[in-house]
């Protein structure tokens, strides 16, 4: 292999990277297809949905995003355009802000989230068994827990 790879690593890595690009247009084009939302807003508003409160700091958003800092920061202006969060100052640190869920961005949320789920119930996790999805749920942590 000319490009530093084993075999065994370029296929795994290959294929990684093949399927993340294809789930990740599916996912997309369903999202936009029943919610009108994108891959991206709809993680922002899982993420929000998964705080107790509904809110988390904007700098933490995008720590947990594939977006910058500043990424997240036009994300959550759009969606508050939308009437889907609020922007709260951080009492704690003036220069920072919490994205805030609001009462009608949980009600969209929910809708998206129960096609959302029956989405990758079929296209991704229906292809593993239970062992499997432990297995790969253990691998993700592994990886998430690298500093």
């Amino acid at each position: 292999m000319g490009d530093g790879f084993t075999e065994i690593e370029q296929n795994a890595w290959g294929g990684f990277l093949g399927v993340y690009g294809r789930m990740n247009r599916m996912i997309e084009e369903d999202l936009q297809s029943h919610s009108h939302i994108t891959h991206v807003e709809f993680e922002i508003l899982l993420r929000l949905s998964w705080n107790e409160n509904h809110r988390v700091r904007i700098q933490d958003l995008a720590a947990e995003s594939v977006l910058t800092r500043s990424g997240v920061s036009r994300l959550v202006e759009r969606l508050e355009k939308a009437g889907l969060v609020t922007r709260e100052e951080a009492p704690e640190d003036r220069r920072g802000a919490y994205a805030v869920l609001t009462d009608e961005g949980a009600a969209r949320f929910q809708k998206a989230v129960k096609a959302h789920v029956a989405f990758v119930r079929e296209n991704f996790l229906s292809h593993y068994s239970e062992k499997e999805l432990e297995q790969m749920a253990a691998f993700w942590q592994r990886l998430e827990n690298q500093e």
